[in-house]
């Protein structure tokens, strides 16, 4: 069998080393000339991890990570907490797996090193693809083409690879602009930065902030409202001042921690429905490419390196493509389909502004946590413990 991917971000990069692990021939094209990843960072929660480790790199995520103690919920104003769920210690009695904060260059890195270089073209921009008698065909902007048995979209939310099977009907522009800086810094750790993920919420607004580098840095995420469209893209260059003036009245922690920031860029968030099938033939979607996640679950990365493991042990199974991606759809398609659409539910509620909506979203944060800190604050506990490294379980009528 041999599979071309095309994308070379974290989602394609993890794939190629999936398959290649399960001695599959696989080929990755990315445009860019080389290999990278803008300065920011990711959370990498359980359900991630066990992808990790059943790929053989845990010891190698431990070194670039960081533990958080804690999820906790602060008001935007007086840093009150709404609710705190521990991390550190219960995820890997809870889910079976830590909740590890690294760089996105750092994840990208832990597959992308580990492929090839032969099984790697740069500076390749794919135009389309097409179904053939015997597989899929992918075009390139040079005049060149790549033949497979499997062609796999791993291309983004603007995917050509999309666009090719099922049409280009633009993104959803949400009415949210993100800023993402990163800190670093000589002192560990920052008196005025809690060693956990710090969900500040306020009014059409939020903000993010979590070690990262082994705690060596900071990580900024600042979502807001506006009424502007802002383009979507990860390297928009925006500004200290334009972030600090976004964030005014915000806590003196965040404004402290804000002001040190010395690269901060901006995007647009967008965002599309859930859809009913990614493939088509021989050709079929991965990650942001298939269901592109709004950031309010922390879900867009894990949910890529979920579908490569996925996908590439359907395809190990056997030399039925057909039937491979079938299965990979109806392992993956429920999932990606729920986290989608409570990414965007997370969005509307981490931004209320109505004095009454705030107390009774607030009153509820605080009884959920008397009950279970785990089912309070995001509520993700069932997205931790998924395992997708796990075989699926038979369905009543194969039982």
């Amino acid at each position: 069998m041999r599979v071309g991917i095309i994308g070379g971000g974290i989602g394609g990069a993890a794939l190629a080393l999936a398959l290649l692990q399960q001695g599959i021939d696989a080929h990755l094209f990315e445009r860019a000339p080389a290999f990278g990843e803008v300065g920011a960072g990711i959370q990498v929660t359980p359900n991630a991890v066990k992808i990790i480790r059943a790929m053989g790199l845990m010891e190698a995520l431990r070194t670039i990570s960081f533990t958080p103690q804690a999820l906790v919920g602060r008001n935007w104003k007086t840093a009150r907490e709404m609710w705190r769920t521990p991390l550190a210690e219960d995820c890997p009695r809870l889910y079976g797996a830590p909740f590890f904060h690294v760089h996105r260059a750092d994840l990208h890195a832990l597959f992308a090193r580990r492929i090839p270089a032969e099984r790697v073209t740069f500076a390749r921009a794919c135009s389309s693809v097409a179904r053939t008698p015997s597989g899929a065909v992918a075009s390139f902007a040079d005049g060149g083409t790549f033949e497979a048995d499997l062609i796999v979209g791993a291309d983004g939310i603007h995917s050509v690879v999309r666009a090719s099977l099922f049409g280009t009907a633009p993104a959803r522009f949400t009415g949210n602009m993100c800023y993402r800086a990163v800190v670093p810094y000589d002192k560990q750790p920052l008196e005025y930065v809690s060693p956990d993920s710090s969900f500040w919420l306020g009014p059409q607004a939020h903000v993010v902030t979590y070690y990262v580098r082994g705690g060596r840095a900071v990580n900024i995420v600042a979502v807001t409202e506006t009424a502007s469209w802002v383009e979507e893209s990860w390297n928009v260059p925006s500004s200290r001042e334009e972030l600090l003036d976004a964030f005014t009245g915000w806590h003196p922690n965040l404004q402290r921690l804000f002001g040190q920031a010395d690269n901060v860029f901006k995007w647009g968030l967008f965002d599309r429905d859930p859809m009913p099938r990614w493939s088509d033939g021989a050709i079929t979607l991965l990650g942001d490419a298939a269901h592109p996640m709004l950031p309010f679950l922390s879900q867009g990365a894990g949910m890529a390196i979920e579908d490569a493991f996925v996908l590439a042990s359907c395809l190990a199974a056997g030399p039925d493509v057909a039937g491979a991606l079938s299965a990979y759809e109806a392992r993956r398609l429920p999932r990606t389909r729920r986290v989608q659409l409570e990414s965007r539910e997370r969005g509307r509620t981490y931004h209320l502004s109505s004095p009454l909506a705030l107390w009774r979203r607030d009153m509820a944060y605080r009884l959920r946590s008397l009950i279970n800190p785990h089912r309070s604050g995001i509520k993700a506990n069932w997205i931790y413990e998924h395992d997708a490294t796990l075989p699926p379980e038979p369905t009543a009528s194969a039982a």
